[in-house]
């Protein structure tokens, strides 16, 4: 089968247009077909500030009213795909910026209420993986903002980390995927107060006793949530990187890789 490489970015290389640039590169040197996710938070956070739009998260996860959704697809969908669109353009990358509801590739529905509500947030049903595959045969790379929509038409916010565990779960059906989440960080660290103690690789176990101890945290646990999910439903490997190392990762090995 052919290699497929499947890339969430988030965190402060978002906001940093250098750091941005340096990580784009490194991905469009990627050998093989590549998908980019990437989420946004902090551009979608600072612009619904200035419109006077109070941010709430739970267990790392926004809380997404009709204002919010608003702000976040005008952020995501638009100011940050498009972005990073146009940059990997003049890096010789044909992308296509897409959400879930471009081509219907990611279809979801509202997350209901339990302890919670989170509002337009949504939860992913199916991934068109054929239709994706379509965009890859053409030598297009796909760009996905972390939107989707349901099939009443509504578009959601959905967690990047999950969308891009979902992608790559789907695409499995045509290919042998790697899923590289990439942050500032160098990678799951066992103190996060030291930026230096890189779990080289983690299981389920150790994840369960970082988690209860809780130096593993916030927004760190729907991404290894989504990570240790992607591993148990057929991607090859699953990595966890700093931005600046996605080269190395993927290709002789860096941050943690997770196994199950």
């Amino acid at each position: 089968m052919e290699q497929l490489t499947v890339v969430k970015i988030g965190g402060n290389v978002i906001d940093d247009p250098a750091a941005l640039t340096r990580f784009l590169t490194a991905f469009a040197g990627l050998p093989g077909t590549k998908i980019l996710i990437h989420g946004g938070g902090k551009v979608a956070t600072q612009v619904a500030e200035k419109l006077g739009i109070q941010t709430t998260m739970v267990n790392g996860r926004r809380i997404t009213d009709q204002s919010m959704l608003n702000v976040v697809t005008m952020v995501y969908g638009g100011l940050v795909n498009k972005q990073i669109v146009a940059k990997l353009q003049t890096l010789d990358i044909n992308a296509i910026g897409l959400t879930g509801a471009d081509a219907g590739t990611v279809l979801a529905h509202k997350r209901p209420v339990k302890d919670v509500d989170y509002g337009m947030v949504g939860d992913i049903d199916e991934v068109d993986s054929g239709r994706i595959q379509a965009f890859l045969r053409e030598e297009l790379t796909p760009v996905f903002a972390p939107l989707t929509y349901s099939k009443t038409g509504d578009l959601l916010n959905t967690n990047a980390d999950t969308m891009a565990s979902a992608v790559a779960v789907d695409m499995v059906r045509h290919n042998e995927v790697t899923l590289v989440y990439c942050f500032e960080k160098k990678g799951v660290l066992s103190n996060p107060d030291d930026d230096n103690s890189v779990m080289p690789d983690l299981t389920p176990a150790v994840y369960d006793e970082h988690k209860a101890a809780g130096t593993i945290n916030k927004g760190m646990i729907p991404k290894l949530d989504n990570a240790f999910q992607a591993l148990r439903s057929g991607v090859s490997r699953v990595v966890i990187c700093h931005a600046d190392e996605l080269a190395t990762a993927v290709i002789h090995g860096a941050g943690t890789t997770l196994t199950l």
